[in-house]
């Protein structure tokens, strides 16, 4: 009986040494080995090619047609244009897609978007992508809408004036209809026969 005891001590004393020095093999081998940690604020990881972090708009590409608004499923993106007069000239996009509305506001809201993808492929201009930025933490929710306009409130104000000129002209200028007063016709009297 003493005998299988001390057998089994040195049997345990055995084992606790040995899963010791497997152990510290695997630290030994991780030690020399370079690390894989990045110094985060210093250092930051690069965001593979299609990677869906963030929606990003290119101001001078957007031609204001809102097919990304139409295509995405929850509504986070919101544009309002106003159709430019006929002697303004918006410019082009890089693709020679001439501009007819002035993007007074485009806004992407990240706390209702589900970074789908669908709004990116029905840009006709490729003025919306995404965006390599994971830093998109805000303390509000309201900081989480992106204004893409680089329009200002004065320039947005004075092409909305213009605007409803132009459409106060159109429709001074429209002839009017001449007035017709419809008679009430007598009913036919009825024939004595």
């Amino acid at each position: 009986m003493r005998t299988s005891l001390k057998e089994n001590y040195f049997e345990q004393v055995w084992k606790g040494i040995s899963t010791t020095l497997i152990g510290m093999r695997v630290t030994f081998g991780h030690l020399f080995k370079p690390a894989v940690t990045l110094q985060y604020p210093h250092e930051r990881w690069t965001m593979p090619e299609r990677a869906r972090v963030r929606i990003g708009m290119t101001y001078s590409e957007c031609t204001g047609c809102g097919a990304c608004a139409r295509a995405c499923p929850v509504d986070a993106i919101s544009i309002e244009t106003l159709k430019a007069q006929q002697d303004e000239d918006l410019g082009t996009t890089k693709d020679g897609t001439k501009k007819r509305l002035h993007v007074l506001k485009f806004d992407v809201d990240n706390a209702k978007c589900i970074y789908c993808g669908l709004c990116i492929p029905p840009c006709p201009t490729g003025a919306i992508h995404f965006v390599p930025d994971y830093e998109a933490m805000q303390l509000t929710r309201r900081n989480l809408i992106y204004h893409f306009t680089i329009l200002s409130a004065t320039e947005i104000e004075s092409i909305r004036q213009r605007d409803r000129e132009a459409k106060a002209r159109a429709a001074a200028a429209k002839p009017k209809a001449p007035e017709t007063t419809l008679m009430n016709p007598s009913p036919p009297q009825p024939s004595e026969s």
